[in-house]
């Protein structure tokens, strides 16, 4: 067993560390969200979704 981990050592470290970055990505845009943050630019000319993501004024 401890020769298949040290065989593959590169790959679960590359693998530990994206990981990592993806959790970091989650808790960020999560965090974002809870404060009304969005990951919109706001221009809403161009944008298929404009009509459905921000509420009419």
């Amino acid at each position: 067993m401890l020769q298949g981990i040290a065989e593959n050592a590169g790959t679960i470290i590359i693998s530990l560390a994206l990981l990592g970055l993806v959790i970091g990505i989650i808790i960020r845009l999560r965090k974002d969200k809870k404060q009304g943050k969005s990951s919109c630019g706001g221009s809403c000319g161009h944008c298929p979704m404009a009509g459905t993501c921000h509420k009419a004024s």
